[in-house]
């Protein structure tokens, strides 16, 4: 039986290699729940493929995006990306994992970071998770990350969140959806993603991986 195609990732690949570009298309492609809509080169093709997709009602649900471009880097466009779709999430992939990039494209919006050594599942897991609303980085990045975040000031109000919001924040931190997170505190799905909301407009930020790393700075949750 062929797939549902409301249950099909759409994704978009972005890679100034390639090699590594024909690579990752290669074996998304052969995932029977995954259909790659496009690839680009760059960043500014990337943006300008992602303008025909949306005339024409294929918005990618996922990018994997490469890191080290120019004259755009990946993290700019990641930026512009969330800024102009919200329903697109990004996977960064890269060969670099210092703290400070991990953490500069996740602030960006980026939905997950892995290095291009990680196996080919490590890739679909992470763009399955995205697809979900889920926040998945490698391993090794996100042990580094929480020593930074941790080794920082804490000294950010916590607004003036409730304590239910303060619990789905915490699950937030803990990579989980909406769906998971209404099944964790038995309130309903809209509920849920009304208590999301909420936060981000109380904490002035831009999405809900913006409120993981604000969760993880606080010392809510480890995401390690």
């Amino acid at each position: 039986m062929p797939p549902d195609p409301s249950d099909t990732t759409r994704v978009l690949v972005v890679d100034d290699h390639a090699v590594v570009r024909r690579g990752l298309l290669d074996f998304l492609s052969t995932e029977p729940d995954l259909e790659v809509v496009g690839e680009a080169e760059g960043g500014t093709q990337a943006l300008d493929l992602l303008g025909r997709l949306d005339s024409e009602g294929r918005l990618p649900d996922v990018v994997v995006m490469d890191l080290q471009m120019a004259p755009i880097d990946g993290i700019e466009v990641t930026r512009r990306i969330r800024a102009r779709y919200d329903g697109v999430e990004v996977v960064a992939l890269t060969s670099f994992g210092e703290k400070e990039r991990v953490r500069a494209a996740l602030e960006a919006g980026a939905s997950g970071y892995l290095l291009k050594d990680s196996d080919a599942d490590e890739v679909l897991a992470a763009v399955r998770a995205a697809r979900r609303g889920e926040l998945q980085l490698d391993a090794a990045l996100a042990r580094r990350l929480t020593e930074t975040i941790r080794a920082g000031s804490r000294d950010e109000p916590r607004a003036e969140l409730t304590t239910r919001e303060l619990d789905v924040l915490r699950l937030v931190g803990a990579g989980k959806a909406n769906k998971e997170i209404a099944t964790e505190l038995l309130i309903s799905e809209r509920t849920a993603r009304t208590h999301v909301s909420n936060i981000l407009a109380k904490l002035h930020l831009g999405s809900r991986t913006q409120a993981a790393l604000w969760a993880v700075r606080q010392g809510l949750v480890n995401i390690a």
